[in-house]
């Protein structure tokens, strides 16, 4: 990136140091860069800060320069905040922690910051093959088609056709820039043309445009798209193509990669099952598009309306095989693996005679009811008691998530709000984020609640370990007051009291996986398994049909394991 050469001033308040970062977490503009001569920034998720102590980062987009940090190599972090260029002094790491396919890494904190009052120009290049269109539109509706040639944070170069003229005439108003990415992702901008040169062989003009009137969101967007760029044009090096990791902004939808085993860093020859390796891409997306949440982006409509449909026809192809795929899923992060189990179990609990449109937004909303989590300060998950202050920043959760969810015209507001807006609540009025009680719960709320609990007292927690489906039951059902008894009922007797999903100790010894059952809840089919453990390819057995109980004895307590 070039940047202009103004001076940095130097900030060594505690408080001042603080309110800065704080700014950079909540927008996840950042980008890390090594103390090297030839090193180029690289974009990275500040994740949380602990005053005078620690800061804690995302370093899975750069995942191949971990093992030079580890040794020692010093980097610092640039980032906007407040309308200012913040930059750390050298920094190292002190911890690195793999959770879910993402690397965690901690570093010292800094003792002071450098604050560049005027912003700096970072001046992203788009490369041969990086091909961002970009709508024109004047005052008066006249618009022009053409491409991003180069994006700043303050403004951008756009290629144009001559005929492009007559809207750039208007100079006297600015004029309205859309900018639509390879992955689907719209931007809409004002901007001022400030220069143009021709290119008569290619019936072209380069023109230069100043942004005007940019809100705070649209700065933060803008921060984003630039780090981006210039990490998809850094995979265009011949050196650089394999250790780098794509920008999401440059996916094309539907496009198959050549080796159809691997998404993004993703080995899914790991999965259990042939289902298991076709969720993980719905896996991804929700991975990406947690990442994309926390960079200041909204839910990407598109994405997330294709992956609903994917689930969907996953669900109705083999509705046990997806089932028990949910629970293959431990590579991935808590929050994806949760909102896929939650989306299965509750299309399956009460998408039977649904209109398609409707079982559709059930699935979405499932899939992204608890992205929001990643909005809130985190040190809320770590409180050792949980007090009014961190319930009140937990229940935010739910209108951080619904505020980014403005384009999805296709999904239907009742059921998001339904599912996303009240799976939190409880019958006696003390859940989140309303607190509403009973009758004033729509159904389909108390459904998701249910499912919901379940699905999340199956993995371990900091304060418990995961449960049995009959220790869940037990709790669910001793709680009526709290969690609708009929949906209750449904919920066990449609899903079995040993469900799909369940790792069984049978009377001969041994451990195997529910894979089916028949009409009356027994097993039908099963995979033998060598241990307590997550099910992954490398440590299931053989799969037994049919005569299961003559093989294997009857099935005498369920293993709780971490899913």
């Amino acid at each position: 990136m070039a940047v202009q050469q103004d001076e940095y001033e130097s900030v060594t308040s505690p408080s001042v140091i603080s309110s800065l970062l704080n700014t950079m977490i909540e927008s996840g503009g950042v980008t890390l860069c090594l103390a090297t001569p030839d090193a180029r920034p690289e974009p990275v998720v500040l994740m949380e800060q602990h005053a005078g102590e620690t800061l804690v980062m995302d370093l899975s987009s750069v995942d191949y320069l971990l093992s030079r940090l580890q040794q020692g190599e010093q980097f610092f972090l640039r980032g906007q905040s407040q309308g200012k260029v913040v930059r750390t002094p050298l920094l190292s790491l002190t911890e690195t922690r793999r959770s879910g396919g993402r690397f965690l890494c901690c570093s010292n904190y800094p003792s002071s910051v450098e604050v560049l009052q005027r912003r700096e120009s970072y001046r992203a290049e788009l490369r041969m093959g990086m091909v961002v269109s970009a709508l024109v539109v004047g005052e008066s509706g006249e618009s022009a088609q053409g491409e991003l040639r180069d994006l700043s944070q303050d403004g951008c170069q756009l290629e144009l056709p001559l005929t492009a003229s007559g809207v750039l005439a208007e100079t006297q108003y600015s004029l309205k820039l859309a900018f639509t990415f390879p992955n689907g992702t719209y931007f809409e901008v004002n901007g001022v043309a400030r220069h143009q040169k021709t290119d008569p062989e290619r019936h072209m003009l380069r023109v230069g445009f100043r942004f005007a009137g940019c809100t705070s969101e649209q700065e933060r967007q803008i921060w984003y798209f630039v780090c981006e760029i210039e990490r998809e044009a850094a995979r265009y090096k011949k050196e650089a193509q394999e250790e780098r990791q794509p920008s999401p902004l440059f996916e094309q939808p539907g496009k198959r990669t050549p080796d159809t085993e691997h998404i993004g860093r993703r080995d899914i020859r790991r999965y259990a099952t042939p289902m298991a390796r076709r969720l993980v891409k719905v896996a991804a997306y929700l991975d990406a598009q947690l990442l994309m949440l926390q960079q200041g982006s909204d839910i990407d409509s598109r994405q997330l309306s294709r992956n609903a449909d994917r689930l969907l026809m996953l669900h109705e192809e083999d509705r046990e095989g997806l089932l028990f795929a949910s629970r293959c899923l431990s590579l991935e992060p808590l929050l994806v693996r949760h909102g896929i189990a939650v989306a299965v179990h509750l299309l399956d609990l009460v998408g039977a005679n649904m209109p398609r449109d409707v079982r559709k937004a059930i699935v979405a909303s499932g899939l992204v009811h608890d992205l929001g989590k990643a909005l809130i300060p985190q040190v809320v998950f770590k409180a050792p008691n949980f007090e009014a202050t961190h319930r009140q920043a937990l229940s935010e959760h739910v209108s951080l998530l619904m505020a980014r969810l403005h384009t999805c015209q296709w999904l239907s507001a009742t059921v998001a709000q339904a599912v996303i807006g009240g799976i939190n609540e409880r019958l006696d009025g003390s859940g989140y984020p309303a607190g509403i009680t009973g009758d004033d719960i729509n159904e389909l709320a108390k459904a998701s609640a249910v499912v919901d609990v379940v699905e999340a007292m199956r993995r371990d927690r900091p304060d418990r370990p995961a449960r049995t489906a009959q220790q869940i039951y037990r709790h669910l059902l001793a709680h009526p007051h709290q969690f609708d008894r009929r949906w209750m009922r449904r919920y066990v007797e449609h899903f079995k009291v040993l469900p799909v999903g369940s790792l069984a100790l049978f009377s001969s010894d041994q451990l195997a996986w529910i894979l089916r059952l028949d009409d009356s809840g027994a097993p039908a089919e099963v995979v033998l398994a060598q241990a307590a453990e997550p099910p992954m390819r490398d440590n299931l057995g053989s799969v037994l049909r049919g005569d299961v109980f003559e093989r294997l004895g009857k099935p005498v307590r369920e293993v709780a394991v971490s899913t």
